[in-house]
C-alpha cells in the first residue's frame, strides 16, 4: 500500500471513533465513510488497485488468500481484538477489487436501548413461530435481531441455533446455550442450516436472511413443528413481505402456503433508521404487525389479504402500528424533523395534512 494511506487498523479506528457505519475502499477513489446514513470522503488521495489489494490480503481469513483473485464476490466476518468486529464484502470491478467493511457492534444492544416498541420484546416471549424483520441494506435488521436473541438468551433456558452469512454479532451462553454457524463455512446454506438444525434440540432458530424458497419454506416448516424462528428479509413493509413470501413459491402451492403462513406468523417488524432532528445520530421507527386472532382468516382469502394493512392501522391495542404512525410518533415527540419525517413516509400528503398547514408552510 502506498505510503500516503493510513493502514488498516487506523482506517478501522477511524471509523469506531466517528460512529459509522461502513467503510468504503474503491479504486480511484479515497477511502470515505458511512456515517448516520451520509458518505464522508477521507481528505486522502485515491486507493490504487494495489492498494485494495493490498488491504483485502490483510483482512482474508488464512487460507482464503487465493480467492482474492479467483472469487468475484466474498463475505467474511474479520474481527481484531480492541477494535471491535467487521462485516467485510470484497467484489471485483473492472478488474480491480473494491471493498466494503461494516462495523459490528461488540455486544448486542438491548430491545429498550434500540428503542424498538414493546411489541417486539412481547413477540420474543413466543415459543414457537416465526418472526419477521425486514427492512432496507442498513436499516438495523441484524442489530435488531441480536437484540432480540440476546432478550431470549437473558430470559429463557432454551437452545438457540443462529446460521448466519458471515456472523456478525457473538453470543455468549446467558440462560441459553447459543449455537452460530456461519454459511459457507460451517453449513454450506441457509436452507440446510436449517434442517440440520432442527435436528440439533433447538428452541429458537435465527436465519440471517430468507432469499430464496428452500429457505422460506424450511423457515414455515420450523416455525410449524414448534420452533421460534426469527429470519430477516429485505421488504419495505408488513404487506410486501407477506407478499414476497407467497410469491417465492409457484402458484399451486399457494394456498398450502397460505396456510402455513397464518398458523405459524407470530409478528412482522418493519424498521427504517430516520436522522434525529438534533443531528445527534439516528432513530429506529418500526412498523408493526401482529398476528391477531382477526389475521390468519384474511391470510389465506387472496381476496381478503389487502384489508391486513387496516388491522394493523387499528391495532394499537395489540401494538401494532404502520410505518407512517411509528414516524408521526417521533416527529409528534420532537425525535425527527418534518423534512426527514417526510422522506421516510409511505404516504407524504396524508403525513402532511395530518402535521397541519402550518408546519407544511415552515418546510
Amino acid at each position: 500500500m502506498t505510503d500516503q494511506h493510513p493502514s488498516l487498523d487506523e482506517l478501522l479506528e477511524k471509523l469506531v471513533e466517528t460512529g459509522g457505519s461502513d467503510l468504503h475502499l474503491k479504486v480511484g477513489s479515497p477511502p470515505a465513510y458511512r456515517i448516520d446514513g451520509a458518505l464522508h470522503a477521507a481528505e486522502l488521495t485515491a486507493l490504487t488497485p494495489d492498494d485494495t489489494r493490498s488491504l483485502l490480503a490483510s483482512l482474508v481469513p488464512a487460507g482464503f488468500e487465493r480467492a482474492i483473485d479467483d472469487v468475484p464476490d466474498m463475505d467474511f466476518a474479520y474481527g481484531r481484538a480492541g477494535l471491535g468486529r467487521f462485516r467485510v464484502n470484497a467484489y471485483h470491478q473492472r478488474g480491480s477489487i473494491n471493498i466494503v467493511v461494516r462495523a459490528v457492534a461488540a455486544a448486542a444492544k438491548s430491545l429498550a436501548e434500540l428503542g424498538l416498541p414493546m411489541a417486539v420484546a412481547t413477540a420474543c416471549e413466543e415459543t414457537s413461530g416465526l418472526i419477521v424483520v425486514t427492512g432496507p441494506t442498513g436499516s438495523g435488521k441484524t442489530t435488531t435481531c441480536s437484540a432480540m436473541i440476546d432478550h431470549i438468551n437473558e430470559s429463557r433456558r432454551n437452545t438457540i441455533v443462529t446460521i448466519e452469512d458471515p456472523i456478525e454479532v457473538l453470543h455468549r451462553d446467558k440462560k441459553s446455550i447459543v449455537s452460530q454457524r456461519e454459511v459457507g463455512v460451517d453449513t454450506p446454506s441457509y436452507a440446510a442450516g436449517v434442517k440440520a438444525a432442527l435436528r440439533q434440540d433447538p428452541d429458537v432458530i435465527y436465519i440471517g436472511e430468507m432469499r430464496d424458497a428452500d429457505t422460506v419454506e424450511a423457515a414455515l416448516v420450523a416455525a410449524e413443528t414448534g420452533h421460534l424462528v426469527i429470519a430477516t428479509m429485505y421488504t419495505l413493509d408488513s404487506m410486501e413481505t407477506v407478499r414476497r413470501i407467497l410469491d417465492t413459491f409457484p402458484p399451486y402451492l399457494e394456498r398450502r402456503t397460505r396456510q402455513m403462513l397464518a398458523t405459524s406468523l407470530k409478528a412482522v417488524v418493519s424498521q427504517r433508521l430516520v436522522p434525529m432532528a438534533d443531528g445527534n445520530g439516528r432513530t429506529v421507527v418500526a412498523e408493526v404487525l401482529v398476528n391477531t386472532e382477526a389475521v390468519p382468516e384474511k391470510l389465506i382469502d387472496p381476496d381478503q389479504t389487502a384489508e391486513i394493512f387496516e388491522i394493523m392501522a387499528e391495532g394499537a391495542f395489540y401494538g401494532m402500528q404502520t410505518i407512517d404512525q411509528a414516524i408521526s410518533k417521533k416527529y409528534d415527540a420532537g425525535e425527527v424533523s418534518f423534512s426527514d419525517a417526510l422522506m421516510f413516509v409511505a404516504a407524504p400528503r396524508d403525513f402532511k395534512i395530518a402535521a397541519g398547514v402550518g408546519h407544511v408552510a415552515a418546510s
